[in-house]
């Protein structure tokens, strides 16, 4: 039973795709570099004198570029994306608290900065002691 249970533990605990790849670097891979070639269309506009008038002539004109990149793959880990997420996560969270404060900051004093709910209820109880000592 504990030979099935190191089994199942070792096939739980692997090396990251990432790790194979730089090992296979260091041993002499060699990328596989694929190319594409991409034609770059131009107007050129180049003024022309026609009897006493300048006339603009347009040339056509276009460049084959050859553009290459390396043709590999490297998934990302789960720590790598967790990382990633939790990033920024805590980055919307801090821009959150910083609004918070900028706005709390910002905020009007004088009559805005009273506190209209302790204002009605203490009003509230001075009408009623006054209705009651009314009614006497």
């Amino acid at each position: 039973m504990r030979i099935y249970s190191l089994i199942f533990v070792l096939t739980l605990f692997s090396c990251s795709s990432n790790y194979h790849y730089q090992k296979a670097l260091k041993k002499g891979l060699k990328p596989i570099i694929s190319s594409d070639t991409i034609r770059v269309a131009t107007i050129d506009s180049i003024p022309v004198i026609y009897r006493d008038s300048i006339i603009y002539e347009r040339y056509f004109s276009s460049k084959d570029t050859v553009i290459r990149y390396e043709n590999v793959y490297v998934p990302k880990t789960r720590l790598e994306i967790r990382t990633e997420y939790k990033i920024q996560r805590d980055t919307i969270r801090l821009t959150r608290v910083v609004e918070k404060a900028k706005a709390k900051a910002s905020r009007p004093t004088g009559f805005a900065g009273i506190n209209w709910t302790l204002v009605l209820i203490v009003l509230g109880v001075v009408l009623s002691i006054l209705m009651y000592l009314k009614s006497k």
